[in-house]
């Protein structure tokens, strides 16, 4: 945790006021509710996308039994997920009917692809937030990206030429229909990876120049490893990892985390996010968690979402290193990363998964967290054998 001198930060005043409580001691500011509350609908999309991906495969005939082994969920879970999707399904068809109206589809029928996107007809993509503020943040990214010739879906204005229509309880945007679909298995692909590194690599490129046209929010790995994270194991009697373990991993991230580059990110990516048409690539999708944090968070997230699908992807532990290296490989080809981003290549991913463990955890989702905290014990013993694999 960044501990700092209050008389840097603070007026005089107010420290004399502090100190009739507290001298000579550390003292924990906490974050405002509205910024817990950011974190908080941060982290319920990732529960709710997850849940979405799970009713997608459904539709697409995958098993439960399958979906509890893809998920480590047990099979009456999925039960429970899938009938709270169908439900969800037939309360929106009606509000879908009515909202499409509002722009000039020459074909109303529509499909779900899952619980919060719809295809209209063969040219449309609809897409139902709850919340503004990811609607708008979407929006804006789609907008710079498309004004840049980056493959993402246009957005197609309302008749009354607005960018989203809304009802009494939700929003609406809809999107030209990109050609192609997702990657479901990396099974003997390693030229694939290699790809990916360089379809994120330009990604980033384009991002670096969005933040010259736009604000976008700030975010930090490392602070939110010395705030909710630490607070949430802490608070639990550090239940579920020790002390000094958990010390280890954010001392290790702070050694290297102000040297290391901080830019706007995509923050989902897995090969739900991108498409591919006749097995070229064809467009990036779904920005709603986008954010400035350290970029190799990207790197990370997608290449330890290769490990957790371990089994989905038909990769082994061994092949995922070699995967590894060539996502590497591809991103640097158009990015070259600083000797810090490499060393602290395993500890974000630790990082990651801890962070994740813990929402699942909060969540009573036991299953999820005790495979992101294997995930992490993974990363923990290889750390060695991650850098090595990527130099």
């Amino acid at each position: 945790m960044k501990y700092k001198n209050a008389n840097n930060i603070l007026p005089a005043e107010l420290i004399e006021s502090i100190q009739k409580y507290v001298q000579g001691e550390y003292i924990y500011i906490p974050i405002k509710e509205k910024q817990k509350s950011s974190i908080s609908s941060e982290y319920s999309l990732e529960l709710q996308k997850r849940n979405a991906h799970i009713y997608t495969s459904s539709l697409q005939g995958i098993s439960n039994k399958k979906l509890s082994e893809q998920y480590h969920l047990s099979e009456s879970s999925i039960r429970r997920i899938l009938i709270h999707q169908r439900k969800r399904y037939e309360t929106m068809k009606n509000r879908i009917k009515h909202i499409l109206t509002n722009w000039n589809v020459t074909n109303p029928a529509f499909t779900q692809i899952y619980d919060t996107a719809w295809q209209i007809g063969n040219e449309y993509i609809l897409k139902v937030y709850e919340n503004l503020n990811l609607l708008e943040r979407n929006i804006k990214i789609i907008t710079i990206l498309d004004n840049m010739k980056i493959p993402t879906g246009k957005m197609i204005l309302s008749k009354k030429a607005a960018s989203y229509v809304h009802d009494d309880k939700y929003y609406y945007i809809l999107l030209e229909k990109m050609q192609g679909s997702n990657i479901v298995s990396l099974k003997n692909n390693f030229g694939l990876a290699v790809e990916m590194g360089e379809i994120l690599a330009r990604l980033h490129i384009a991002f670096k120049k969005c933040e010259t046209q736009d604000e976008f929010w700030n975010n930090s790995l490392l602070d939110e490893m010395n705030g909710w994270v630490r607070n949430f194991f802490q608070d639990t009697g550090w239940k579920y990892i020790e002390e000094k373990t958990f010390d280890k991993t954010v001392l290790n991230l702070k050694s290297l985390y102000d040297k290391l580059p901080v830019q706007l990110i995509h923050r989902d990516v897995h090969f739900g996010n991108f498409l591919f048409y006749h097995g070229r690539f064809s467009g990036y999708i779904d920005f709603d968690l986008s954010q400035r944090n350290i970029r190799i968070f990207d790197l990370c997230y997608f290449c330890m979402g290769l490990l957790s699908e371990e089994e989905c992807m038909g990769i082994t532990k061994e092949e995922w290193f070699e995967l590894l290296r060539n996502v590497f490989a591809g991103y640097q080809g158009k990015l070259v990363l600083s000797l810090e981003e490499i060393k602290a290549v395993p500890y974000v991913m630790q990082s990651i998964e801890l962070l994740f463990a813990a929402w699942f955890f909060g969540e009573k989702d036991l299953k999820c967290a005790e495979n992101a905290m294997e995930l992490y014990r993974f990363a923990e013993y290889n750390e060695q054998k991650i850098i090595d694999s990527i130099k």
